[in-house]
């Protein structure tokens, strides 16, 4: 999904599994949600897209990040807190997609304020309830 003159919304999904990259995308399409969708096969590739586009991305765009916690090179958490540490890019929500049942990794995540963590498999229903309410948020916000 490319960013056009009416989109919204910019996702960075990080995931390295294309089966769960593609439900993802699904359920973006389904949300009529004007949004682009770009990926990243880890966090490394993650915050050099984030750091690139930081100049890029016009006023009026909203941000939102989708990340596996699971992931080769830079998982999940060391990318949330080299997120949270980057004075650009630390206010920048966060939806974890995770396959982990590990409750430290929920904790930890939590201390590193996302937005919504949800396990895998992740419903359409799920994802497009949390969708929803990051779009209901950020035009209250913004």
């Amino acid at each position: 999904m490319l960013l056009t003159t009416e989109t919204r919304y910019r996702l960075l999904l990080v995931e390295d599994d294309d089966v769960d990259a593609m439900s993802v995308q699904r359920a973006c399409q389904q949300s009529k949600i004007l949004c682009s969708l770009e990926r990243a096969s880890n966090g490394r590739e993650a915050l050099e897209r984030l750091r690139s586009a930081q100049a890029g991305t016009p006023s009026g765009i909203q941000r939102l990040i989708l990340l596996d916690l699971d992931m080769p090179e830079m998982g999940g958490l060391e990318f949330l807190r080299t997120l949270r540490a980057d004075p650009q890019l630390q206010s920048l929500p966060v939806i974890v997609l995770t396959a982990s049942e590990s409750d430290q990794d929920r904790l930890e995540a939590g201390t590193l304020k996302i937005a919504a963590y949800l396990r895998k498999p992740v419903s359409q229903d799920s994802l497009l309830k949390a969708l929803g309410q990051f779009t209901r948020c950020s035009r209250s916000v913004g």
